[in-house]
């Protein structure tokens, strides 16, 4: 891999991670079409997510401090009393967001060999994105549904609460065990290339009634202790097998991807909180459209 490609496609990781358009099925056909082997695995995906989890935790430093702080001072205050964590929203919140990446872990450990295998089908890539399409299409009536059932504590105006000073979350419902579990699941599907993380974990929220602030964050800090472990796993096969784990194109992968990730984080964070959903569905399956007739017309 030459450093403008690792360039160019570190900064594809750092753009489209954020937005729900699957910034791994954007690598995949992005490999695909510049020709370039695929076969090395998943190293390079590693050294560009690890880009996009550095600029996440760089981004929201201020709210995981605060996190920290207040999860600290429930273990202090609360001991062995599970009511005290249930009641404490730094405890709660930092409970959901580990209970949430279970089924990434589990799913991960069990499939990896068959995900570097999708890795390498764009074709399977360029389908998948159809479904993330279809996902983020179904939010339209999500929001619909919800608006349909709102009631007056729906209308009420959002100000801060003391669960906001507290844990750093966006007012409105929040992220319970069982949606954090669901979203968790969502999660898992999304180590398919095509199928968006960001718009897997948030349609499945909206449609479970979270509110769309409250998820455009969780979304986000789910998915640091899945980057960090996958980014720990590879690292470690690497060393094992006798190679070095920085070489030239991750380091500029990585960069590339974490001053991207963190501009596009910094200026999407609010379209992604307040934006329509479903109009990224459209781009879906454009791109998805695209890349079937010309990966399926290019074997013929």
């Amino acid at each position: 891999m030459t450093t403008a490609t690792a360039v160019a496609l570190g900064v594809l990781q750092g753009i489209t991670e954020f937005l729900p358009v699957s910034s791994s099925g954007h690598l995949a056909l992005a490999r695909a079409l510049l020709g370039y082997d695929l076969e090395p695995g998943m190293t390079f995906e590693i050294a560009v997510h690890f880009g996009s989890f550095c600029s996440i935790v760089v981004y929201f430093r201020k709210r995981l401090a605060r996190l920290f702080h207040g999860l600290a001072g429930a273990i202090v205050r609360c001991g062995s009393s599970f009511a005290a964590y249930r009641a404490d929203p730094s405890a709660r919140f930092t409970a959901i967001v580990l209970v949430s990446m279970l089924p990434a872990v589990a799913v991960g450990a069990m499939t990896k060999r068959y995900v570097e295998h999708a890795f390498v089908n764009p074709a399977l890539t360029a389908a998948l994105l159809l479904v993330t399409g279809t996902a983020l299409f179904s939010t339209r009536f999500a929001s619909r549904r919800r608006a349909g059932r709102a009631g007056p504590e729906d209308a009420a105006p959002q100000v801060p609460t003391p669960e906001r000073n507290a844990a750093g979350l966006a007012p409105g419902r929040p992220v319970t065990l069982r949606s954090g579990v669901w979203i968790g699941v969502a999660q898992a599907v999304a180590i398919l290339p095509g199928i968006s993380r960001s718009g897997a974990t948030i349609s499945t929220g909206l449609w479970m009634g979270v509110s769309r602030d409250e998820l455009a964050e969780f979304s986000f800090l789910m998915v640091l202790p899945v980057l960090a472990g996958a980014t720990l796993l590879e690292s470690l096969e690497l060393v094992l097998a006798g190679r070095p784990v920085v070489t030239t194109a991750l380091a500029v992968g990585f960069a590339a991807s974490f001053v991207t990730g963190y501009l596009a984080l910094a200026s999407l964070i609010a379209l992604l909180k307040r934006s329509k959903l479903h109009y990224f569905g459209y781009y879906c399956w454009a791109l998805g459209l695209i890349g079937l007739f010309y990966f399926l017309t290019a074997r013929v």
